[in-house]
């Protein structure tokens, strides 16, 4: 199939379900739109049991999709680039400690714990995995994806604070588990390195992107100072996204972290001083539209990445046990911060619940899985990590608003 036929096919199919799930489902868009899609892949997997031919062109579709690059390398920019573009700087700069630390330190505990389980666990279950292998799993599935759950908290009261507090460290921890998970691929790749050539890699990746990030955020802005064009403003940053993300491709730094910092400066600092009131609505809108449109489809394609996955009994019981392994680990990984910063100020005892429920794993995390080269240990991975993308979407995301509306009066 050409590059034309299957977007067409997979627009089509998302408007689709986006108008089933909005007339009759009613949940929140991207949710809805994944749930449908797995509904539909069961009753495919039904029908081929029934020896209903149906499945072999629907597998076509999905193999001719390579989820990895088309979440990493082009939806992955769009997302955190619209994602940064409407967080607060101001609220950003206050809660800066917090989202820092559990941006960084936490990614990294929530990698290391991780791994220190599952290095223990799979031999258990009898499917052996290097501890290198378990840092990557640590790695895939540390990020977190609030943005299936915003429009929920929203609607529950929560305070911008709290808001920013979620929004800004998922915008930064996927850039550095990310981040994390290169580095420990080329380890592993490689085979032994020294501990200055790993602190290289990080940084080459982690400094570079910040670096880039401020490059382009910074010629956008002085760009955008002198027009006052709606649609050349829409332009500017579509180039700063598609034209960055390559940018950082060729430097190998990280393209995730270059978007999150270009699209703060364009979402506060250009926007305060170089747009009119028309084009930040005009402009708001579009990139409004974009991260509702790329989520639409990234969720799909999750919902319908069951048609792909070989089915493994003890990848489906170890998934089981991760799933509130990983809970448990996101609660110690938010505690800790929060403890900390608490000598210096107040939390609501909400915020830790909230920022443990809320943090979602997504399709990033299915996808950072499907770029490890084929093998038996991917599909065996694979599986586990579905199963928690799927609790996580399906259970916390529709459960997130009632815990939110219960601390909404006093949160912080």
């Amino acid at each position: 199939m050409s590059i034309i036929t299957i977007c067409s096919i997979v627009v089509t199919i998302c408007a689709l379900f986006s108008y089933i799930n909005y007339k009759y489902i009613k949940l929140p868009t991207t949710i809805g739109i994944m749930a449908i899609s797995m509904v539909v892949s069961a009753l495919i997997l039904v029908l081929e049991a029934v020896s209903v031919d149906f499945e072999t062109s629907v597998n076509e579709l999905m193999k001719s999709i390579d989820y990895s690059k088309t979440v990493l390398d082009f939806m992955l920019g769009f997302l955190l680039f619209a994602g940064s573009l409407h967080v607060p700087g101001h609220i950003l700069r206050a809660e800066k400690y917090i989202i820092a630390i559990m941006a960084l330190a936490g990614t990294a505990f929530s990698t290391m714990l991780v791994a220190l389980v599952v290095y223990n666990l799979f031999p258990a279950l009898g499917f052996e995995i290097s501890f290198i292998q378990a840092l990557l799993f640590g790695a895939l599935v540390s990020p977190t994806d609030p943005i299936a759950v915003m429009a929920i908290l929203r609607k529950a009261g929560i305070t911008k604070s709290l808001e920013t507090k979620v929004v800004g460290e998922s915008l930064f921890n996927d850039g550095i588990a990310i981040v994390i998970f290169l580095t420990l691929l080329g380890v592993d790749e490689q085979g032994a390195v020294t501990a200055s050539h790993i602190a290289m890699l990080f940084a080459e990746e982690a400094v570079g992107g910040v670096v880039l990030g401020g490059v382009l955020g910074y010629i956008a802005l002085v760009m955008l100072r002198r027009v006052d064009n709606y649609q050349v403003a829409i332009f500017l940053t579509l180039a700063v996204v598609m034209g960055g993300y390559e940018i950082a491709k060729a430097l190998h730094t990280s393209g995730p972290i270059a978007m999150v910092v270009a699209g703060l400066i364009v979402g506060n600092i250009a926007r305060a001083k170089a747009m009119s009131a028309h084009t930040k609505e005009i402009l708001d809108s579009f990139w409004e539209l974009i991260d509702e449109f790329m989520n639409a489809i990234l969720f799909m394609l999750v919902g319908f990445e069951l048609l792909i996955i070989e089915f493994n009994q003890t990848a489906l019981y170890a998934g089981l046990i991760m799933v509130p392994t990983l809970l448990l680990i996101r609660y110690v990984s938010v505690l800790i911060p929060v403890t900390v910063l608490r000598r210096f100020r107040n939390f609501s005892p909400g915020a830790v619940y909230i920022l443990t429920w809320g943090g979602l794993r997504g399709g990033l995390s299915v996808a950072l899985v499907l770029s490890l080269p084929a093998s038996e240990l991917r599909d065996f991975i694979l599986l586990v990590t579905y199963c928690i993308v799927m609790f996580s979407i399906l259970v916390q995301a529709l459960t997130i608003g009632k815990l939110a509306k219960k601390y909404s009066v006093n949160v912080d």
